[in-house]
């Protein structure tokens, strides 16, 4: 009995953020207090919530479908229960986002009279108009990169034209790339970056379309664009612009040399292409509850997790505990927090604004609608971005080390400030080992760009993405309450917690000093 008892307290002493304040609470009346509201996240509590949030009832929460609506209602009345305020007028909490599903669309692709099928040979991956089009010439911009000191848009007219380009960036003789004059690729080269990054400058160069020639990647995004259950997107105008993912066939048939020839031409091939949508339109929610600030209230740090998951696949249901029932718990047991200090006349001098975003595994889309479509507070305003999307669980790298860490990304990309007092809150309070693995610019899973908080990012917003890293249950069934650790749950709750109590209540808002 006594070794039980010896382990149990070493394992609160390890994993309960501000413990040790409470001994010396005479010597401290601010952190004590602080203390006090962060031990109200309990373990008890985040298991109870999340065995509800993430049960078969919630039928994997897949945006837009009857689980997702039971799982807004369920955060709306969590909130009403708190007595913490809608965002919205008319108190009903739910930002409507207008989405639509992207089914395949029927297109017709004629290269010199040969036809190619979509699917087999190219891949739609954009919202473009019904249309027919020609082309008699199509340019080829190589790489289709511009950059300080390379460009292959130099003296190239591309307005009005049908753009050929290639995956990846030059390389010099010695096999060093030219743009970083090391053996280390730029963002040129990795698919998430330059896939958007090359698109978009061609776009602002006036292209009609775009051709992307990307063999490496080219199964996956016909696996992911190339459902015939559709893909969703914010409902928005189309462009006037199409973009295509194409195989080595297709490239070959525009121009035979396009493996090992760099330079930029015009190609003498013909390309006729007729293209047909096939689009749903319907509405998801976004949950958003504030408490307003009591000295600056236009002044808005948001806590934001995703609300959605999987839904039900092949009849097996995507419970999602983890990703991302764990982030949208530890949102309610902070936002509980907050709102004892409220009652008790010591509410943030900052307002705090808690976002459960929707369509996240649909490509952020809830998010982006916030910040890039209807802002609810303006983002001029807005101090930080704190993401919460898995934090239930430990990664397999780390369960032989100490599994009281924690991965965090983006904390110092634009705000050193930020960064600090992340830094300084956990070392007062809760003694997590902070990883910044996925933190590094060329973190080939791409994190930094991979969850909700990068919306915010883009806007100059600064932000920290709290994670626990893949595991085997990763979007699987087998994502299930039971295989929560509560512990830690409890311990990178109060972290957030603290994190957000210090940056509403200090007295300057955090400066950036590293914009975009």
């Amino acid at each position: 009995m006594k070794k039980l008892f010896l382990l149990f307290s070493v394992s609160t002493m390890l994993f309960s953020c501000g413990t040790s304040q409470n001994q010396t609470a005479t010597k401290d009346t601010k952190s004590a207090t602080v203390t006090t509201y962060a031990n109200s996240i309990t373990s008890a509590e985040l298991k109870e919530a999340l065995y509800t949030y993430a049960s078969d009832e919630f039928e994997g929460r897949n945006t837009g479908a009857p689980g997702q609506k039971k799982a807004v209602e369920y955060l709306k009345n969590h909130y009403v229960s708190l007595g913490v305020p809608s965002a919205l007028p008319n108190n009903d909490y739910f930002q409507e986002v207008p989405l639509q599903t992207l089914k395949i669309p029927s297109i017709q692709l004629h290269v010199n009279g040969t036809p190619f099928t979509a699917l087999e040979d190219f891949v739609s991956v954009t919202t473009s108009p019904d249309g027919t089009f020609k082309a008699s010439d199509i340019v080829y911009a190589s790489y289709g990169i511009e950059d300080e000191n390379y460009s292959n848009y130099k003296d190239l007219d591309v307005t009005g034209k049908i753009v050929l380009i290639k995956a990846g960036e030059p390389k010099n003789a010695d096999g060093t790339y030219t743009l970083t004059g090391t053996e280390t690729a730029s963002k040129w080269s990795h698919f998430r970056q330059e896939y958007v990054a090359k698109r978009d400058l061609a776009k602002d160069k006036g292209a009609k379309a775009v051709l992307f020639y990307n063999p490496e990647n080219f199964n996956s995004v016909v696996r992911r664009y190339g459902s015939s259950s559709g893909r969703m997107n914010l409902q928005e105008k189309a462009d006037d612009f199409y973009y295509f993912i194409i195989n080595t066939t297709l490239a070959k048939a525009l121009h035979s040399g396009i493996e090992n020839q760099d330079n930029t031409q015009t190609l003498a091939s013909s390309i006729a292409i007729d293209y047909k949508n096939d689009v749903t339109e319907f509405a998801s929610e976004n949950v958003v509850a504030i408490i307003k600030g009591s000295e600056k209230p236009e002044e808005y740090i948001v806590v934001s997790a995703h609300l959605d998951h999987e839904g039900i696949k092949n009849g097996e249901i995507y419970n999602g505990a983890d990703d991302d029932g764990s982030g949208t718990v530890a949102m309610l047991e902070i936002a509980e927090a907050f709102q004892e200090a409220v009652k008790n006349g010591q509410g943030p001098k900052r307002s705090i604004v808690f976002l459960h975003v929707t369509g996240e595994e649909k490509g952020l889309l809830g998010s982006r609608y916030y910040t890039d479509v209807d802002p609810i507070f303006p983002l001029a305003n807005t101090v930080a971005d704190l993401n919460i999307d898995m934090i239930g669980r430990t990664d397999p790298k780390r369960e032989k080390t100490n599994r009281n860490y924690l991965y965090l990304i983006g904390s110092d990309k634009l705000s050193t400030e930020l960064h600090n007092i992340s830094e300084e809150m956990n070392n007062k309070y809760c003694n997590i080992d902070l990883d910044y693995t996925f933190n590094a610019d060329n973190d080939p899973n791409r994190f930094y760009y991979r969850s909700d908080h990068y919306n915010f990012a883009k806007n100059n917003i600064p932000v920290i993405f709290y994670f626990n890293g893949t595991h085997a249950d990763y979007h699987k069934p087998s994502d299930t309450p039971d295989k929560i650790q509560y512990d830690l749950l409890e311990n990178r709750t109060r972290l957030i917690f603290y994190t957000a109590w210090e940056l509403a209540n200090r007295e300057n808002r955090i400066i950036v000093d590293k914009a975009n």
